[in-house]
């Protein structure tokens, strides 16, 4: 998989010229949804560079991120004249990147593509790595491929616009990254102000969670290994996301994942000595800016189904996990029985 480029950007206009000029095209287009158009396209739309792009508008949130809608965009390309020498820039949040990418990465078997993630999400997670999909048969991600983006630009003025829990679902992500990183980045995510937020700041955290994905990415492009240490939280975050889903009180991704880690850190510290303090410390801050998804013991059978269906699986039907022994310190294809993971379950309920 080729490695795509990260601009963090301080000037959006001359960096999306750059990154559009080193990707020859006959026809642009700009994939949206309803939200990134109204609020993020006219940031863009009156670049000289970009009078022709022909836009392309989806639906908001998780709900579109469907079969249904990722045949819509082929069609609007097909209809529209795109052909294999095509550019797409996928302007929006994580739906709008996953789908946009496997989009463009399947018709006419792959047409170039730019991503411009508009949320703290998209830019920390979805946008940067080549994860490209959509959800399928009740389940998150179930369909996709591995499709690195020609080119990724990050401006965090986008976040300007982006409304707090949004923030907190993508510094979610940014948590998880500090984690398996570095004390002293882990340290100042979980000092850092999220109700007088400091944008200059948050742009710096950003760059330096950026590059902790990139690290691991470049090591591990199709997840054979050590990229699993980005897996840390989902295993019972994605669990936890389709649970509420199928209860159609959806929740956004970072704040499941945001829950999954306060099980699997807890599992961190039964299984291979996680230090209590930073765990206390962790799970103090996501209780404080995260709340609590509602189940009882009656709903653990369906988490632990859905835990079962997780990718990251085996054959033999046990479920995986990455776990951590200190910060920094991964442990990959580590696997729970189902006791373990109500334990992990009953220990949530009691401490959030």
């Amino acid at each position: 998989m080729s490695k795509q480029e990260v601009i963090i950007s301080h000037q959006l206009e001359e960096s999306l010229k750059q990154a559009v000029d080193k990707c020859p095209h006959d026809k642009l287009f700009i994939l949206t949804d309803e939200h990134t158009q109204l609020y993020c396209y006219p940031l863009i739309g009156e670049f000289p560079y970009l009078k022709d792009a022909i836009s392309i508008c989806i639906g908001v949130e998780d709900v579109h991120k469907n079969l249904e809608t990722l045949a819509y965009v082929w069609t609007q390309l097909g209809e529209k004249g795109g052909t294999r020498h095509s550019l797409m820039i996928n302007l929006g949040g994580g739906m709008v990147t996953d789908l946009g990418g496997f989009a463009a990465a399947t018709f006419k078997r792959g047409i170039k593509m730019i991503n411009i993630p508009t949320t703290l999400l998209a830019m920390v997670d979805a946008s940067v790595g080549g994860k490209t999909g959509i959800n399928f048969n009740g389940l998150k991600n179930e369909i996709g491929s591995f499709a690195p983006a020609d080119c990724v630009l990050i401006d965090c003025d986008f976040l300007k616009s982006l409304d707090h829990k949004n923030i907190l679902s993508g510094y979610a992500e940014m948590l998880k990254h500090g984690l398996i990183s570095n004390e002293k980045h882990w340290s100042e995510l979980v000092t850092f102000d999220m109700d007088k937020i400091d944008y200059k700041q948050l742009q710096n955290l950003v760059a330096e969670s950026v590059q902790v994905k990139e690290k691991v990415v470049e090591q591990d492009p199709f997840e054979k290994s050590i990229r699993k240490a980005l897996n840390f939280g989902h295993t019972i975050g994605h669990a936890f996301e389709s649970f509420a889903l199928e209860k159609e009180r959806p929740v956004l991704h970072g704040y499941a994942v945001a829950w999954g880690m306060v099980c699997e850190l807890y599992f961190s510290h039964l299984k291979v000595g996680f230090p209590k303090d930073k765990l206390r410390q962790t799970i103090q801050f996501i209780k404080e800016n995260y709340g609590k998804l509602e189940f009882t013991c009656k709903d653990y059978d369906r988490l632990y189904e859905f835990m079962k269906h997780d990718k990251k699986n085996v054959a033999d039907g046990k479920v995986n996990f990455t776990l951590l022994g200190e910060i920094g310190d991964v442990h990959i294809n580590q696997t729970a029985t189902q006791d373990e993971i109500y334990d992990m379950l009953d220990f949530y309920c009691e401490t959030l």
